[in-house]
């Protein structure tokens, strides 16, 4: 019988381009010690960037959240593979018996239908346990750009930065140093992640478990 396998790579979170327009463009300055100016033509434009990576690794909601998903998908292999095991245990005993001749026709017939049946049962539960584990990972992704968003929306109100740009990899050709607000981006998300009871309840049990 043709072994099943369902393996589930834990989210990597795309980086998504954040632009945020400035409020108040009319008086664009800025103080010597801010993220320094743009110029494109006769107008300053403050521009901004954050290393998604740094916030993947750092932003106590996605440690978090990448536990848990692990836990998640570890869990699914383990719940598969065991079934997977039972299901190769009862065939070749099967074949064996067949080789015996300890069934009649209709007993064998009816025992090689009874094992499709449960191929086919392994089949579905995995493509079931793989959508629900494709949900919980959108599910993060869509929470994660949420309190992203929601932090710079809110911090840009008095840096009144013009365009705020992640850099992952190396999706921007050259980035001046300067314009590196990403600690304080992060120290901003973890200052403001407060992580819910089920959330908290699903970590310990992720790292009671390891």
């Amino acid at each position: 019988m043709k072994k099943t396998k369902v393996i589930r790579t834990l989210a990597v979170v795309a980086a998504t381009t954040m632009a945020i327009t400035a409020c108040n463009r009319s008086n664009p300055q800025m103080d010597q010690k801010s993220v320094s100016t743009a110029t494109a033509g006769s107008t300053n434009m403050k521009i901004a960037y954050v290393e998604v990576d740094s916030i993947m690794g750092q932003y106590q909601f996605c440690k978090d959240y990448s536990q848990i998903l692990q836990k998640k998908g570890q869990n699914i292999q383990n719940t598969l593979a065991a079934k997977q095991q039972q299901l190769q245990a009862a065939a070749a005993n099967f074949q064996q018996k067949v080789q015996q001749n300890a069934y009649t026709r209709e007993q064998a017939e009816a025992i090689q239908a009874n094992l499709q049946r449960q191929s086919n049962d392994v089949q579905a539960l995995g493509q079931r346990l793989g959508n629900e584990f494709d949900a919980e990972t959108a599910k993060f992704n869509k929470a994660l750009s949420d309190s992203i968003q929601h932090f710079l929306s809110d911090y840009n109100k008095d840096k009144k930065y013009s365009l705020i740009l992640s850099k992952a990899g190396n999706n921007l050709l050259y980035a001046d140093k300067a314009y590196d607000i990403t600690d304080v981006v992060i120290a901003g998300l973890n200052k403001a992640y407060k992580p819910s009871t089920a959330i908290k309840t699903a970590v310990a049990a992720a790292e009671k478990k390891k």
